[in-house]
């Protein structure tokens, strides 16, 4: 990765980015350092958001890494308060950070499963959008980009939960961005479809047969990589779409249209 001083839609910024330690949120990470954005590098493992951030600041651009359970809501203003604190402000954020509990057939779903798709999927996205929704209300607005997933778009067996979690995730964005519109606050979604990440890899790796499977079911015939995906966050958290608010944009090769 290096830094383009050409590419430079998000210069002057503050951004924050959760999940941001591997996969989609670090390619998105640094995908706003090369835009020009100062980045707070959000994860639960300290080990792989201060690798990201390195890799960050190695190539020229400006980051810090912080460690913060967005599912615990002190730790999610702690995370507000060191971005603003540490870059003197808070102007764009993305909200990755997203765990799944289980999958199968939903009637063998526990109580305590289900409910922890929801808090890690869900509920800390919108503990996330509440406090940087807060200080973009006092300090000249900003854009917030939530990631959701294919899996909310037409369900997904045996990924009920997630794909539930994920579907309020939309639901969640569209609101808020109805409420915060007017108000200077533009909030839309990336819904990825197969991606190649080290999760998906290893399952891969585990269930080669299922691998091909999902390249087919795009209509690009391939699975999409992390940067392409920060690619279309970049977008909407930047200027050049200053009049897109409460959309949902698939970066799925068609998977969606199929």
């Amino acid at each position: 990765m290096t830094m383009d001083s050409d590419m430079a839609e998000l210069s002057g910024k503050s951004a924050l980015v959760t999940g941001a330690g591997v996969g989609i949120g670090k390619a998105i990470a640094e995908a706003f350092a090369r835009a020009g954005a100062r980045v707070l590098v959000v994860d639960l493992n300290g080990e792989t958001a201060a690798a990201t951030a390195a890799g960050i600041c190695a190539a020229g651009g400006e980051a810090l890494a912080h460690v913060a359970d967005v599912s615990d809501e002190a730790s999610v203003a702690d995370m507000v308060t060191r971005a603003v604190e540490a870059f003197g402000g808070l102007q764009v954020a993305c909200n990755s950070a997203a765990v799944s509990r289980g999958a199968g057939p939903i009637h063998d779903f526990s109580r305590e499963t289900f409910d922890q798709t929801l808090e890690l999927c869900l509920t800390n996205t919108f503990l996330c959008m509440k406090y940087e929704i807060a200080h973009m209300l006092e300090n000249g607005g900003g854009s917030i980009v939530n990631i959701s997933s294919n899996a909310s778009l037409r369900g997904q067996p045996y990924n009920t939960a997630y794909a539930a979690a994920k579907s309020g995730v939309n639901l969640l964005t569209k609101s808020s961005a109805s409420e915060y519109g007017h108000k200077g606050i533009r909030i839309n979604a990336v819904s990825p479809g197969v991606i190649r990440t080290p999760g998906v890899e290893r399952y891969f790796e585990e269930q080669p047969k299922i691998a091909e499977g999902l390249k087919q079911a795009a209509a690009m015939r391939r699975l999409g990589e992390p940067e392409e995906i920060a690619e279309a966050v970049c977008f909407l958290a930047s200027d050049r779409a200053s009049f897109i608010t409460g959309q949902l944009l698939s970066v799925d090769g068609g998977a969606a249209v199929k």
